[in-house]
This record gives structure tokens, C-alpha cells and sequence, in this order.
């Protein structure tokens, strides 16, 4: 099987940092962003998303390829990696996929199952329920036909808990039931490095020093944008990023901007939380330690041991 690179990680871990390195270390690879609110046009600051120039000197497969306005898809990720992986392998390169959506990673190497499209009719149904009886009766009901989707979806996640009661609509099976159905392995000999402090107070002082940095650059202005525009609202999975949910919160007046500050902070170090959680279960991922920053010599060394067909170019 062709070689394929993960580089894995919480945010903040300086995963992005890596794949620049590697990308001018001479490497034969071609990056792909594994991020679900690096696809959005416009969502720069508050994605962290490298700058222009970098991304001119060294690009990034879907990067900026929706509007925030318009849904992209765990089903729309896999298809699109797989084309853009196939095509970098057909060149004589590796593919080197980098970022933090753990359900993109998930989704990509053990494949999908085959759920149905989405039901107008249905959803127009859930909406007028959610009005009826609330969140949480949407989610008494979640947990009465799908237990295992109900414990995992949060009772304040509208678009999820919808999606879950949606599929059981349609199909009279649960969401868990469809998704442990046979799937599509990765056609790739899959290579996992895995990036983050090891010390956790070190990483929830990268992240906070990195969300100020953001406020400091035009964050809230950036989200002030998304706001006042008449087809973007606050249920966009775009606009339900964290960093952009408790501004979009903060302009809509729920709270004051110092609190939706706090409350961003703390959302990404659970955000953070989860991903690693999630990282410590891929057994045949390989871990470094950026306590004091990436230690390239180190992934270098592990690099060349591992995969000797990828020279550096000469």
C-alpha cells in the first residue's frame, strides 16, 4: 500500500508548524488540511488559518473551499481527501494530512456508513418538536431509541441531536446501529505522528496566550462580519466553532465580551481535552513531546526509520 502521513494533535500543539517543516525540509509531500473550520472562506483569524503567503509558498488541500454560509460534510471530507490522495500518490508523492478534527481522521480511516440524505419533511418536523417540548424532549426521545448516540451528543447540540432523530425517522434504525455497519478501510499504509505538550498546563497556557493573540489580531471584528450578514446565523456549523460561538454569543448580547473571552478559553482547553482523549486510543500512533517546542531532529530521525522511500529531494 502507498505511504500516507497523520500528523495528529490538540490544538495549539503546533501541528501546522510541522507540516510547514516538513514541507521545507525538501520532502516529497503535498499537505491536506484535516480541519472542519479551515474550509471556510473568511474564517482566518479565529482558525489560526496560516497566512496567504505561507499558503502560497507551501498549499494546503482544502483550505478555504466553502463559504462559511454552507455546510461541508464528514461525508464530503473523506471523498474529497480520498480524490486529493490518490492524485498526490499518481504524482510519485506522499500525502501528508494535518489537523485536529478527530472525527475527519476517524471518518477517513475507517470509512462511513450509508446513511440516508437529508428529509425536509422530517426536519420540518424536528423543528416544530424542538419548539414544542425543547432540547432536552428531543433529547429524552434520543435516548429512548439510540442510548449510545444520546450519552455522546450533548442535549444543548441542536444540529446533532436532529441528525441522530433524523436517520432513526428515516431508516427505523438507530444512528450507533448504521454507523457499526461494515465500512471502507484507508487504502494507505498509514504513518501517525502525534504532537502535544506533555505537560497539560503548558498547552491550556498555549491556548490561552494563542486566543488573545486572535482577540489582538481582529477576532472580533472577523466574527462581526459573519454576523451582520443576513444568511449567516448562529447554528452554521461554521458560526458553532468554538472561538466563534461565544462571540457570535457575546454580539448577540448574552454576555459581556471579557466573559465570552473566558468562555472561549475554556471551551477550547475541553475541546482540547477531547481530542486527546480520543489520541490516546490510536495505539499505533507515535508520540512527541513539545513541551519545548517541536523537537524536529527527533521526528526527522523517526521519519527516516520509519518510511526510508521518502527522501528528501535532491
Amino acid at each position: 500500500m502507498p505511504p500516507a502521513l497523520f500528523i495528529m494533535g490538540p490544538t495549539a500543539a503546533g501541528k501546522t508548524d510541522l507540516a510547514i517543516r516538513l514541507a521545507a525540509e525538501e520532502y516529497p509531500v503535498e499537505i491536506i488540511s484535516v480541519d472542519s473550520a479551515l474550509v471556510y472562506r473568511g474564517m482566518d483569524i479565529g482558525t489560526a488559518k496560516p497566512p496567504s503567503a505561507l499558503l502560497a509558498q507551501y498549499p494546503h488541500h482544502l483550505i478555504d473551499i466553502r463559504d462559511p454560509c454552507d455546510h461541508y460534510s464528514v461525508g464530503d471530507f473523506r471523498r474529497d481527501a480520498l480524490t486529493i490522495m490518490a492524485d498526490i500518490t499518481a504524482r510519485g508523492k506522499v500525502p501528508l494530512l494535518v489537523g485536529g478534527t478527530m472525527l475527519y481522521f476517524k471518518a477517513l480511516q475507517q470509512g462511513l456508513a450509508d446513511l440516508p440524505a437529508a428529509d425536509p419533511d422530517i426536519r420540518q418536523r424536528l423543528d416544530n418538536e424542538m419548539m414544542e417540548k425543547g432540547l432536552l424532549g428531543l433529547h429524552k426521545r434520543l435516548a429512548a431509541v439510540d442510548p449510545v448516540s444520546a450519552k455522546r451528543i450533548h442535549p444543548n447540540d441542536p444540529q446533532r441531536l436532529q441528525r441522530a432523530l433524523e436517520v432513526y425517522d428515516i431508516t427505523g434504525q438507530s444512528l450507533t446501529s448504521l454507523t457499526q455497519q461494515t465500512k471502507t478501510a484507508l487504502p494507505y499504509l498509514v504513518i501517525k505522528i502525534i504532537l502535544s505538550p506533555f505537560d497539560r498546563a503548558i498547552l491550556h497556557q498555549r491556548i490561552a496566550k494563542r486566543y488573545h493573540a486572535m482577540m489582538a489580531d481582529g477576532f472580533l471584528q472577523e466574527v462581526t462580519r459573519f454576523y451582520q450578514r443576513s444568511d449567516c446565523h448562529a447554528e452554521l456549523p461554521a458560526m458553532r466553532s468554538v472561538g466563534y460561538r461565544q462571540l457570535w454569543q457575546h454580539l448577540r448580547g448574552d454576555f459581556d465580551l471579557e466573559t465570552s473571552v473566558d468562555k472561549a478559553i475554556i471551551a477550547t482547553r475541553q475541546m482540547a481535552k477531547r481530542q486527546l482523549t480520543w489520541l490516546r486510543a490510536q495505539q499505533d500512533g507515535v508520540w512527541f513531546n513539545t513541551n519545548d517546542g517541536l523537537p524536529l531532529t527527533e521526528i526527522l530521525t523517526f521519519i527516516s526509520h520509519t518510511l526510508p522511500e521518502l527522501k528528501i529531494k535532491t
